[in-house]
């Protein structure tokens, strides 16, 4: 009889297919799945007991802004200890690869507020020079990389507001493939950031021709999720249409009350694309709040020209009083209004990178301005990034209960955090896949359980081509979560939002136990997963 490295003896499997759950042994061999076993009698050399637990493949993160963390705390306990054993970097196209040596120190201030700083040296400049430094860091957990359109951009063109040149694009289009060629897997890109936010279709077009060759995902924060939601998904899918490419959009929403029922046409049009031959998916968060940098807050020709030209306009009264005016206007805007969809009540300071100010994380900017002497609260927002060079992260709340169900029910999308990691955080960082299994799933019975396995593995995998992931066979990754199904439940919140789960009893990574009986260990079996 062999012995494999490890065996999970006397679970409920869950494939991650959607199949039906099956009682069964599982064995693994190295960090490969050897066998799943239902008659025999299988031995390991390490045998985890999981009676009463359901053991279903690793989740994965298909939106995650560890790209600094995992360098500075490799073990990433927030995620692992909720189940994710592979995340996704290199989100909404602003992250820190490819990146000019001349570039690095803008590149940090306006990145904080997002990514947080690892407080380290960036010793590299292409996308596989930062991937030789997360394998160098030894991490945890698997990660993939996407290549940031933004980053792109700024190479070539700098933070300037144009349509980019023939010869522009052609080395944009040389540098994307250089990247995959390094181990990134796909395109991302975020049509509310600078400076991707200053390219128009063709240019998305022209890139995605070049993804298509690569069989590669184009993940999206689209330019719009909000009062132009609809032009926003229209431009998706003429994307996907015309390039070939398969198209993901991410954190899929209909942000402002006055724009929940968009939702419903959004959703058809994607349906229609589908049936039209467009391969596009989505994926989702379950909270009614997001979470970004509060630069974001800003309309878009603040940014143009970089992080100085940003931070010189805030100091000038002339052009405060033209954003001002902009973002307090009723008028359906060009782009993504964070202050009219709530106003300052609904935006909350998550982090302040600096270190300095803290007393400030956790209020909303109401609050805030109005216990520092300010009368109206966007001088002080101004003031705060002022003062913070732009090195802040904002909370705001501006979904709706209903329309966040409704979409976790197609099934074309799939789970993610979309987690920022510092200050007071987002709670979906820590909470996010045990909230579906346990509030979504268990409580409200709003899928199967095999379904919602599905939509956090498997259906994640396909849309990113991960190939070897998200399904319990046969030579499959072994990476595995075992969960009490009747205790799985998220335990952050707004206001205590850095407290782990319950119920996911052990994690598995490449075949090593990371998590045993709900307790992380120090073992750091995690991968850098490239496209091959």
């Amino acid at each position: 009889m062999t012995d494999y490295s490890l065996v999970l003896k006397g679970g409920t499997i869950i494939d991650g297919t959607g199949r039906p759950a099956l009682g069964a042994d599982l064995a693994v061999q190295g960090d490969r799945i050897a066998l799943v076993d239902t008659c025999c009698a299988v031995r390991g050399q390490i045998e985890i007991d999981c009676s009463g637990l359901t053991i279903a493949p690793g989740f994965i993160d298909t939106h995650s802004h560890s790209d600094l963390r995992l360098l500075a705390e490799p073990g990433l306990p927030m995620k692992i200890r909720q189940g994710v054993t592979l995340e996704v970097l290199g989100q909404d196209g602003i992250s820190v690869a490819p990146v000019r040596t001349e570039d690095k120190q803008e590149l940090r201030r306006q990145l904080a507020g997002l990514l947080g700083d690892a407080g380290r040296l960036w010793n590299w400049n292409s996308v596989g020079e930062y991937l030789d430094t997360l394998e160098t860091v030894g991490p945890a957990i698997d990660c993939a990389y996407l290549v940031p359109h933004g980053a792109l951009r700024r190479w070539v063109m700098g933070m300037e507001d144009r349509k980019a040149t023939d010869q522009e694009m052609a080395k944009m289009i040389e540098m994307l493939a250089q990247s995959l060629r390094e181990g990134a897997i796909g395109l991302s890109t975020g049509l509310i950031y600078p400076p991707c936010c200053y390219a128009d279709t063709a240019e998305l077009i022209s890139l995605c021709r070049k993804l298509a060759q690569f069989d590669a995902p184009f993940v999206v924060h689209m330019r719009s999720e909000s009062d132009y939601l609809i032009e926003a998904v229209e431009e998706m899918i003429e994307v996907g249409r015309r390039s070939g490419a398969r198209v993901h959009i991410s954190h899929f929403k209909a942000a402002g009350r006055e724009n929940w029922g968009l939702i419903d046409r959004a959703i058809e049009l994607i349906d229609a694309g589908q049936r039209e031959g467009v391969r596009i998916t989505a994926d989702q968060y379950p909270y009614i709040a997001g979470s970004t940098m509060l630069g974001a807050i800003l309309p878009p020709w603040t940014h143009v020209g970089g992080c100085d030209e940003a931070l010189r306009r805030l100091a000038d009264s002339e052009a405060r009083r033209r954003m001002r005016a902009e973002m307090e206007s009723a008028e359906r805007g060009s782009w993504d209004n964070f202050w009219k969809w709530g106003g300052p009540q609904a935006i909350i300071i998550s982090d302040i990178p600096s270190g300095r100010r803290r007393e400030l994380i956790g209020k909303s900017l109401a609050q805030a301005a109005s216990e520092a002497g300010y009368a109206e609260a966007v001088e002080f927002a101004f003031d705060l990034l002022l003062e913070e060079q732009m090195g802040v992260g904002m909370i705001s709340f501006s979904q709706s209960e209903d329309v966040m169900k409704k979409i976790m029910k197609l099934p074309y999308v799939n789970v993610c955090t979309d987690g920022l990691l510092g200050g007071k955080p987002h709670p979906r960082a820590y909470g996010t896949y045990p909230r579906i299994l346990g509030r979504y799933v268990r409580e409200m019975g709003l899928m199967s359980l095999e379904e919602a396995v599905r939509k956090m593995t498997s259906q994640a995998a396909d849309a990113f081509r991960l190939k070897d992931y998200g399904r319990i066979a046969e030579g499959y990754r072994a990476n595995l979560v075992a969960f009490d199904p009747d205790k799985v439940i998220d335990e952050a919140t707004f206001e205590d939002p850095t407290r782990h789960s319950g119920g996911i009893v052990h994690v598995i990574i490449g075949g090593v136990p990371v998590v045993k009986d709900e307790e992380q260990k120090e073992s750091f079996p995690g991968s850098v997963v490239r496209r091959v």
